[in-house]
């Protein structure tokens, strides 16, 4: 009787010990199935594709000079060079005449920087420092204390440094050489934030959402995702790429683990068939939903050629003729008899395919492709920049 109540508790052990491993088993393959689940090639995360009310760059800009060049600075044609220079000699007790001032080593420059709404005082933003006169290079400059301003006047940071420059100048009597361009040149984090934007994130009741596509499909799409994440009828469509969020009440004063979950959501954006052309380089670039109905094209390139030739007229001995120059003009007319092809293209590949089979260059496929829109049989937008 105890061997077989032994026995008993024996199999309940392993039967619960089974139990357990299978179920860490099923929630195994359940998490990779969730994480290895195929996504949707088309997918975009809602952070690429729409900015957040209250996320945002400020821009800011100050004129300042660079010193220490290696005699590619300013001339004394830019007067203004030699102005400053003679009123930052002045602040600092050096008396001077602008005239005689020869900035060769000294360049006038505009400095550039998009501060975040972020930024706190103390921080650091990168700068741009960009030629204000008829400077050759900044290769080797250093730039002296410059306030940046923004838009309403007021001092937001300070910028100084040593300049980075990504190409350089060099010329001769008879030959120069150039690599990108040397006029422009960045510091990293070569401005201190001194004040900040009086603006606080986590304040807000609500926040707008402006979408990059303008396309009802997809803005419906982002309210849907929205209000499934966030389990409440929260978002709501303003206009065909404006989503007003409401807030819960949870949120309030702690956004930053709402923004997180958000900006992650996964979107497919859609829009308008589109075909760009660009007639400068002769690129075409066909969007995926361009569609073709049945047509037949037959392209051929036309080629004509005049060439001018002059010739020399003499006349025989002993006559009253006179010596003369006579053109001579030659044209030549080659004309490509391609046959008619027919083309239909339910999707992009098919498009192409056909497209192809004609054997027309990318300038060709400028011309197909106007023709195709006035024929209406191209079902896209077609857009020439």
């Amino acid at each position: 009787m105890q061997i077989n109540q032994q026995r008993q508790h024996v199999n309940a052990g392993e039967m619960a010990r089974t139990l357990v491993l299978a179920l860490l088993l099923l929630a195994n393959i359940l998490f990779l199935a969730v994480v290895l689940a195929p996504s949707d090639a088309d997918a975009a995360r809602l952070k690429d594709i729409a900015s957040f009310s209250g996320v945002r760059n400020n821009e800011l800009v100050g004129y300042g000079l660079v010193v220490g060049l290696a005699g590619t600075g300013d001339g004394t044609s830019s007067t203004f060079t030699m102005r400053s220079m003679s009123n930052m000699l002045e602040k600092m007790g050096v008396e001077t005449d602008p005239t005689d001032l020869k900035p060769k080593n000294v360049a006038a420059v505009m400095v550039t920087a998009k501060m975040p709404v972020s930024a706190k005082p103390g921080s650091t933003i990168d700068v741009t420092v960009s030629s204000l006169g008829d400077a050759k290079s900044l290769l080797g400059g250093i730039l002296l204390i410059t306030p940046l301003k923004g838009l309403d006047g007021r001092v937001y940071a300070v910028g100084q440094g040593a300049l980075t420059i990504g190409g350089f100048s060099v010329a001769g009597a008879a030959a120069d050489a150039q690599k990108n361009i040397p006029t422009v040149g960045r510091i990293p984090s070569g401005a201190v934030v001194e004040r900040g934007v009086p603006f606080k994130f986590n304040t807000q009741d609500s926040m707008t959402l402006n979408l990059s596509v303008a396309d009802f499909g997809t803005t419906m799409q982002v309210v849907n995702k929205i209000n499934a994440s966030m389990g409440g009828e929260f978002a709501s469509a303003k206009d065909i790429s404006t989503i007003d969020l409401r807030l819960p009440d949870r949120f309030r004063g702690n956004m930053v683990p709402l923004m997180a979950s958000l900006e992650n959501l996964d979107i497919s954006p859609d829009g308008k068939a589109r075909v760009v052309v660009d007639e400068k380089t002769g690129t075409v670039v066909l969007g995926q939903d361009v569609r073709l109905s049945k047509v037949a094209v037959a392209h051929g390139s036309l080629q004509i050629v005049v060439s001018e030739d002059q010739e020399v007229s003499q006349p025989g001995p002993f006559s009253d003729g006179e010596t003369v120059v006579v053109p001579r003009t030659d044209i030549q007319v080659t004309e490509a008899n391609n046959q008619l092809m027919l083309m239909e293209g339910a999707t992009l590949q098919e498009l192409v395919d056909g497209l192809n089979s004609i054997g027309a260059s990318p300038r060709d496929l400028i011309s197909i492709i106007r023709a195709l829109k006035v024929a209406g049989s191209l079902h896209a937008e077609v857009e020439v920049i």
